[in-house]
């Protein structure tokens, strides 16, 4: 066992004494040693349960002979963090998860890992991790927040409490009634219930094949989930009986099996950042471009919040990815001959399953649309690229021509929108926003869900060089590369430029003449760094492109 370096022999018999002084048994010494990386908080409403699941998946774990010892990762509540300085460290925190569960697998020994994440970056830090130690690693998260419920019946979610906001400043919503969504929007512990980012990881660690059917459905206040933990940690005693590892699992085509599980779903546009991150940890080039070729081949299937009025309950009761993906291979468009952390293949896994309910999850012959949920837009303006949630988009704004309006920061931006400075047919552009520019990337849910509450997301889109929440709907348009700090064309847009979008064709570019766009740059001044100290200064320094993922160099 891999452990045996810890625990076994006389050269080992200091560790021992430490591994009494916790008091642990020769037997339980003997069998493997699970790692079980418990993300665990008070601060964030998906992680408030995961206590629970740690018992459950450390009962697993004994039940089949082997020896849990729990450790803590950490998770930011995006959210909360929405909207305010703290945002910028929510996308660092991947890279501090991934890392320090490095240091913690690594530096005890462990034979096997089970990872009990549930929010945004929580899940990518640990598969990137999962993916560096290469060791036995299975992953069960916290389940998604069961849907809410107006007092007038009507279902409602944190997107509907965001753009609710934006009512308010637009004047068509009370501050009563912006007091009935915060009553109601989150109305459980779990993963907020659209096919936000943190859904969408997890319904990609179970398409890629790092956790079992159900992980990205099942609600986080079912039983179910809890004997979903449990069949978790039994099934990584086999894993590590078998030695089977993450980079057998995540391999070059399980890879392009999530990507088109993320078209037919809807996903989030940070899969965008966190697929390429965690591809690349395990040697797996995953470029923006090979995006836009699975886009086109993979049919959109589901339209969950804020795309649609369904949320992941509905999916659950649907059937689930295994759903989902059970469509998709009618087509063929699986490699259903991967392996998974059940030992057994795609194909193996999806015996059986059937499709619940084809209006939730439309029948491969009948799509929402013929494309994915997902575009990359390329042009003058984004020459490394761009990401859209093409699903979340109304028809009218596939296509859009329309006048910059500049700012410099999400705060200035924010504050133009709540005093109905933008208007119809306007482009708002966000930048030094970026990995490198924010530093940290933030999200910009708070300014989309006011261009949504206000009605004006059929008729403003919005660019940035930072990112956006799941939640996000309309034409809002993220991660433009290269950013303005970076000296990308984002950076040299002025006020009243136009700006052309054309979602359909995958292109994004600003009409503005070369020569002018010469004597600007000439006169471009990068602005000074925003922090200086810490470590988001450090991050500044190291962090990639958002085209490769914003991994650390």
């Amino acid at each position: 066992m891999r452990s045996d370096s810890v625990k076994s022999g006389v050269p080992c018999a200091p560790n021992r004494s430490l591994f009494y002084a916790l008091g642990y048994t020769k037997e339980e010494l003997e069998r493997p040693l699970i790692g079980v990386v418990c993300s665990y908080n008070e601060i964030v409403p998906g992680h408030m349960n995961l206590d629970k699941i740690a018992e459950a998946v450390k009962a697993g774990v004994r039940a089949a002979g082997g020896t849990p010892i729990e450790f803590p990762a950490i998770a930011v509540c995006d959210g909360i963090a929405m909207g305010h300085t703290g945002m910028k460290y929510s996308l660092v925190t991947r890279d501090l998860i991934a890392d320090s569960t490095e240091a913690m697998a690594m530096a005890h020994q462990f034979d096997g890992l089970v990872m009990i994440p549930n929010c945004d970056k929580n899940v990518p830090g640990l598969l990137m991790a999962a993916a560096r130690v290469n060791i036995p690693a299975i992953f069960c998260s916290g389940g998604p927040m069961l849907a809410g419920r107006l007092n007038d019946g009507r279902r409602t979610c944190l997107s509907h409490m965001f753009e609710a906001v934006g009512s308010y400043y637009a004047g068509t919503l009370d501050a009563e009634g912006v007091e009935e969504y915060e009553q109601n929007a989150c109305p459980t512990c779990g993963s907020c219930s659209g096919m936000y980012t943190a859904n969408s990881m997890n319904c990609l660690t179970e398409a890629i094949g790092m956790a079992l059917p159900g992980n990205g459905t099942i609600p986080a206040v079912m039983a179910a989930r809890l004997r979903l933990a449990k069949h978790a940690g039994m099934k990584i005693m086999e894993l590590v009986e078998r030695n089977i590892r993450p980079r057998d699992i995540m391999t070059a085509a399980a890879f392009h099996n999530a990507e088109t599980v993320d078209m037919a779903l809807g996903c989030s546009t940070n899969t965008m950042l966190h697929l390429p991150a965690i591809a690349h940890e395990c040697g797996v080039e995953l470029p923006l471009e090979l995006s836009n070729q699975i886009s086109a081949r993979t049919p959109n299937l589901c339209h969950l919040a804020p795309a649609g009025d369904t949320y992941m309950e509905d999916l659950d009761r649907a059937g689930g990815v295994s759903a989902v993906m059970k469509e998709l291979t009618k087509k063929d468009l699986l490699d259903t001959g991967c392996l998974t952390v059940t030992g057994k293949t795609v194909a193996e896994n999806l015996e059986g399953v059937v499709n619940r309910d084809p209006q939730l999850i439309r029948p491969i012959d009948q799509p929402y649309s013929q494309d994915g949920g997902i575009a990359v837009l390329f042009g003058n303006l984004a020459r490394e690229g761009c990401v859209v949630k093409r699903s979340a988009v109304a028809p009218e704004m596939m296509c859009h021509t329309g006048p910059a309006r500049v700012f410099d920061s999400e705060d200035d931006a924010i504050a133009a929108i709540y005093a109905g400075k933008i208007v119809s047919g306007d482009v708002v552009v966000i930048r030094y926003e970026g990995p490198k520019g924010g530093p940290g990337m933030r999200e910009m849910l708070n300014p989309t869900s006011a261009i949504a509450g206000m009605g004006l997301d059929k008729e403003v889109a919005l660019i940035t060089d930072g990112r956006f929440s799941g939640a996000t709907r309309g034409a809002s348009i993220g991660h433009v590369c290269p950013e303005a700090a970076q000296g990308g064309l984002i950076a040299l847009v002025e006020e009243g430029d136009r700006i052309c979008i054309d979602i359909a064709n995958y292109s994004i570019n600003l009409l503005v003449e070369d020569q002018v766009l010469e004597a600007r740059r000439a006169k471009w001044v990068c602005p000074p760094p925003k922090v200086t100290t810490g470590y988001l200064a450090r991050y500044a320094k190291q962090v990639a492109s958002a085209a490769k993922g914003a991994i650390l160099e």
